[in-house]
């Protein structure tokens, strides 16, 4: 049975409710993750729970150790990856404590190099049109309306760069686009999941209006959403794992089949070995 991966942002640093409890401090060859990973069992299914930006909210959103993290979940066997995070509002409807499912993302980052598991002798170009997974924010939006929450099933995420928040220009620019809501940590673990042939959804909880409405953004006003949201995504997420289908195919499952230009002969060995987790179903089927 396919496993799936829990990505806890600010704000939600454990999972309660996890049976069976077993912790993974896991070496990658892109050194450690963001803390060590908590597995078990949540509603009936398989589950790895990886606190963002460490135990302690630690790790800048520049600093996290995306590659290592997925990595990691890809070697347990994770197959479905759900990232939580705080996010500030573009639009004057989506309020604090509304749930926001992002299915395209904006690109505003500058220094990022945890974007991609390739080079180094291997080549490859994901395909990445529709970067989230739709059952799974299918599933996202039915647990979240069950429990009678605000949510928006779409919508385009802005990932700047921070850790600074935005200024007013550009928050006013990004309105003028239609965008939907910024943050700053989900697009390197889409495109990541991706690559690791895995289905990914990003949960983002609304805590602000970023700085065009009324007034600069201000982390007293974050704390005071951060503690609900966190409470509210617990409750999404039992509802959502307990629905997911995690044995239906999906075409992220496969999408290295077409994605990989360099020839295995050709293939650097050591990078092959790197990536292992990643590029074990096409060396087994070689």
């Amino acid at each position: 049975m396919s496993a799936i991966g829990i990505i806890g942002g600010s704000g939600l640093y454990s999972l309660e409710g996890i049976e069976n409890i077993k912790e993974y401090d896991i070496e990658t060859p892109f050194g450690k993750p963001s803390a060590v990973i908590m597995g078990g069992q949540l509603s009936g299914k398989q589950v790895y729970f990886i606190p963002r930006h460490g135990k302690g909210h630690t790790i800048l959103p520049s600093e996290i150790p995306h590659r290592a993290n997925f990595w990691a979940l890809k070697s347990l066997g994770v197959s479905w990856v759900i990232g939580v995070g705080a996010v500030g509002s573009l639009k004057e409807e989506l309020a604090p404590m509304h749930i926001v499912l992002p299915d395209q993302y904006f690109d505003r980052t500058v220094t990022r190099t945890e974007h991609t598991f390739f080079g180094d002798g291997i080549v490859a170009h994901v395909p990445f049109g529709y970067p989230t997974n739709e059952l799974l924010r299918t599933t996202l939006e039915k647990a979240t309306r069950e429990l009678s929450l605000p949510c928006q099933n779409g919508g385009t995420y802005v990932n700047m760069e921070g850790p600074a928040f935005s200024t007013k220009s550009e928050s006013e620019m990004y309105r003028s686009q239609n965008f939907d809501i910024i943050g700053m940590t989900n697009l390197a673990e889409a495109k990541l999941a991706r690559e690791a042939e895995m289905a990914y959804a990003s949960l983002s909880m609304v805590t602000d209006y970023d700085c065009w409405k009324d007034h600069d953004v201000d982390i007293t006003e974050i704390l005071e959403y951060l503690g609900k949201n966190t409470a509210n995504a617990k409750l999404i997420l039992a509802k959502a794992i307990a629905a997911l289908d995690v044995n239906s195919e999906q075409a992220e499952f496969t999408v290295l089949n077409t994605s990989i230009l360099t020839q295995p002969q050709d293939c650097k060995a050591e990078t092959v070995m790197k990536l292992r987790p990643l590029l074990a179903r096409m060396l087994d089927r070689a």
